[in-house]
């Protein structure tokens, strides 16, 4: 997401760090190339204009022009006017109340609103241990409320039965006094879209509103529509008592513009993003995480939340304990390619890793060419025995590997070179000290240590393993640190 936007602001500011001095009209130039990358990304004009104005105003001062690093202080003045177009602090979802809460979701059809609705169920229900009833109000669109029985069996939430010929208004009753008796904490009310914006959809979204009395009335807007999307969040807000914003396919929003746009022109915070088509790819938004990666300084935090929501503890624990040993064999490798493959794969995680911004693209071409999944193929060509003892490999049994596998006896052998590189890392680092001495460069306060003080576009010494510290299972190098070579295994 945003890669248009944070291509054309990183090749803006890489010329203001290159620089030793700064003017007044260098600063000036670049704001006019800061605005017309905004524009471009579909940000809405007086936003873009107001944001330009405010970063100006306060670059041009002497503390600026004067300081050390110039080009650095005019990328913090950005990010914190990011941060502050974006809506400052995280918007948390209002569900601690009276139980039960009633979130309901309003949007256009095609939005991705029942989905959107899953998604939050499952997030609400997994993450913060709340007992969700969902009910569909689409009596309009065929099979709509059928979809989201079929999501809730998929996530394992309840969903109202559905009756038939009930209106939306009778649903949403019937809904509450369900959760009231049965002791839901949140019920999520999915309600009808239409195509556009008309006084049907809002005088029904006005009735059940006052039926159901939300405590979240949350608009589901795709991003992708660009200035669409504002547009529709303006006809919405004008009529109905919004509290925040979903925006879908954030992960297919090369531009940014409405997630940028949003907060200034409607005044409601966004409170999660999709950002995959996976009923678990929701995220709560968080402007300052999000102006980082626009910035290219990364989203360490996010990284290990999802770290910590993908990585199995005892596969981790069993790892860091043959690490320590300073043993690293195939089965090892496995594990942690099918945990990089849980986070998102590669360019995901070169997206939130500050200073790997400019190899995310390698990365990903790798991934567009089944790097992954061509590792993953040969190892589970091999035997039980040869993933323990990778010597066992010869000549003979590289040939039948490579046949199981789909692919050849180059690559192979550049997978027995990886793993050669990672086990001689592994006992190096068992002479330095083990994982205790790697662990110790987070200090003694867990997360917060690892994360403190970190300068934008830095990382502490090793990378973010540890087998076990701040990553479980991404230690040594292994997942960040990758071996050469390992980009050439999409190309034959």
């Amino acid at each position: 997401m945003f890669d248009t936007l944070s291509d054309r602001l990183a090749g803006v500011f890489d010329k203001l760090r290159g620089r030793g001095a700064l003017t007044d009209a260098d600063v000036r130039s670049a704001m006019r190339e800061v605005r017309v990358a905004l524009l471009e990304a579909d940000v809405a004009l007086p936003v873009a204009r107001d944001f330009v104005d405010q970063v100006t105003e306060q670059a041009v001062g002497q503390d600026v022009l004067r300081s050390i690093t110039p080009g650095q202080m005019v990328v913090k003045i950005v990010h914190d006017a990011l941060v502050e177009m974006l809506g400052s602090e995280a918007a948390e979802l209002l569900v601690d109340g009276n139980p039960p809460a009633v979130v309901m979701m309003v949007g256009l059809q095609g939005s991705g609103k029942t989905t959107t609705t899953a998604k939050l169920a499952k997030r609400l229900s997994e993450r913060d241990r709340k007992r969700v009833l969902m009910a569909s109000l689409d009596v309009a669109r065929p099979a709509a409320q059928e979809q989201l029985a079929v999501l809730g069996r998929q996530t394992n939430v309840d969903t109202l039965p559905v009756v038939a010929g009930q209106q939306p208004v009778e649903i949403a009753r019937r809904a509450i006094q369900a959760a009231r008796l049965q002791a839901y904490d949140v019920v999520l009310l999915d309600t009808a879209g239409r195509l556009h914006v008309d006084d049907a959809l809002m005088g029904e979204m006005k009735a059940v509103a006052e039926a159901s009395r939300p405590t979240e009335t949350l608009l589901v807007v795709d991003s992708l529509t660009g200035q669409d999307a504002i547009n529709v969040a303006k006809g919405f807000s004008a009529e109905v008592d919004l509290t925040g914003v979903i925006l879908t396919r954030m992960d297919g929003d090369a531009r940014g513009g409405a997630a940028l746009s949003m907060r200034a022109v409607t005044g409601k915070p966004i409170k999660f993003a999709g950002v995959g088509e996976g009923l678990e790819a929701l995220e709560a938004f968080h402007p300052s995480r999000v102006a980082g990666r626009i910035l290219g300084m990364g989203d360490v935090v996010s990284l290990v939340e999802r770290a910590a929501e993908t990585i199995q503890v005892e596969d981790a624990e069993k790892l860091a304990a043959k690490m320590a040993k300073g043993k690293f064999d195939l089965d090892d490798l496995r594990m942690q390619i099918g945990q990089m493959q849980r986070m998102g794969g590669l360019g995901a995680l070169a997206s939130m890793m500050p200073g790997l911004k400019g190899v995310k693209g390698a990365m990903e071409q790798a991934q567009d060419g089944k790097a992954l999944v061509h590792l993953e193929a040969m190892m589970s060509s091999m035997t039980a025995k040869e993933r323990s003892r990778p010597e066992l490999i010869n000549a003979k049994r590289k040939i039948r590997i490579a046949k199981g596998s789909g692919t050849s006896v180059q690559e192979v052998n550049k997978l027995l070179k990886m793993h050669q590189e990672m086990a001689n890392a592994m006992k190096r680092l068992k002479k330095m000290g083990g994982l205790g001495k790697l662990a110790a460069m987070f200090g003694k306060g867990g997360l917060e240590g690892a994360l403190g003080g970190m300068a934008p576009g830095a990382l502490p010494p090793g990378g973010l393993g540890g087998g076990g510290s701040a990553l479980p299972g991404l230690g040594g190098g292994s997942a960040f640190n990758l071996p050469p070579g390992f980009d050439k295994f999409s190309k034959k």
